[in-house]
């Protein structure tokens, strides 16, 4: 079904494989294509309740395949085309997306995983903001979600400097949720997916929901906003089934509906 990328979905979590570990995974037209697909994919599979983006090999993303580009190009055209839809088709997931970040994410790379729910780092892993080395703005979302997450004066300071973030200090920074030992990576980011595949998965979507909508409405606007959230939450299978194994006193067996 795809070339550039390997994807399966397995006990509720679909693995999205960024495959070209020879080019450190960088990014074509097609790759950009065929992730879009697989989400967008995911997104409406029933069966998945958790998506998890990775790369083969030693790096996650290296950004962009220069060797693709050819003379002239239209950059703006390229992002329009190429890159946003992509970003789009993340962001309009309701289902928890996981960046499991294996190693270095450079440029786009690193807009990937930004644009994640989740940012889970191996200790070998690293962010950087590449753009500017080749005269470049960063693209595909990237300030954007830098600024939501470190602020503007830090997100100057990733931006302009383009130095390389280790994953320590991206944890520091608020850009990963957890840096995971080499080793233990791949068990660590299994446990971590599958639990989220296990939680009341329409009440996730309704939560993602609530944080885009924090950003852009007034407050009062936003309380309206949470009580006709809350009140879909309470018509869920997975509510009723919270309450009855709180009553019961046992753990509760979501289904995602």
């Amino acid at each position: 079904m795809f070339e550039t990328i390997r994807y399966n979905v397995e006990n509720g979590v679909a693995w999205l494989y960024l495959n070209r570990p020879d080019k450190l995974n960088s990014f074509t037209a097609q790759m950009l294509r065929e992730v879009k697909d697989a989400v967008k994919n995911a997104s409406k599979d029933d069966e998945v309740r958790c998506i998890v983006i990775t790369g083969e090999g030693r790096g996650f993303c290296a950004g962009q395949d220069l060797s693709e580009i050819e003379p002239n190009t239209d950059y703006g055209d390229m992002i329009r085309k190429h890159y946003a839809p992509v970003i789009k088709q993340i962001k309009a997931c309701e289902k928890p997306i996981v960046a499991a970040v294996n190693g270095v994410a450079a440029g786009a790379g690193f807009s990937l995983a930004l644009a994640c729910d989740f940012r889970l780092l191996s200790e070998k892993a690293s962010f950087v903001n590449a753009f500017v080395h080749i005269g470049l703005i960063p693209d595909s979302g990237n300030i954007y979600f830098l600024t939501q997450l470190v602020g503007q004066a830090k997100a100057a300071e990733l931006a302009i400097l383009g130095e390389k973030i280790p994953a320590g200090k991206a944890e520091e920074l608020g850009l990963a949720n957890r840096v995971i030992q080499a080793e233990s990576f791949t068990d660590e980011v299994n446990e971590f997916a599958s639990r989220l595949a296990n939680m009341p998965t329409k009440a996730i979507g309704l939560i993602k929901r609530s944080l885009k909508a924090a950003s852009t409405l007034s407050f009062e606007d936003y309380l309206e906003f949470e009580a006709q959230g809350q009140r879909t939450a309470a018509l869920t299978a997975d509510h009723q089934e919270g309450i009855n194994a709180f009553l019961e006193k046992r753990t509760p067996v979501f289904t995602g509906k």
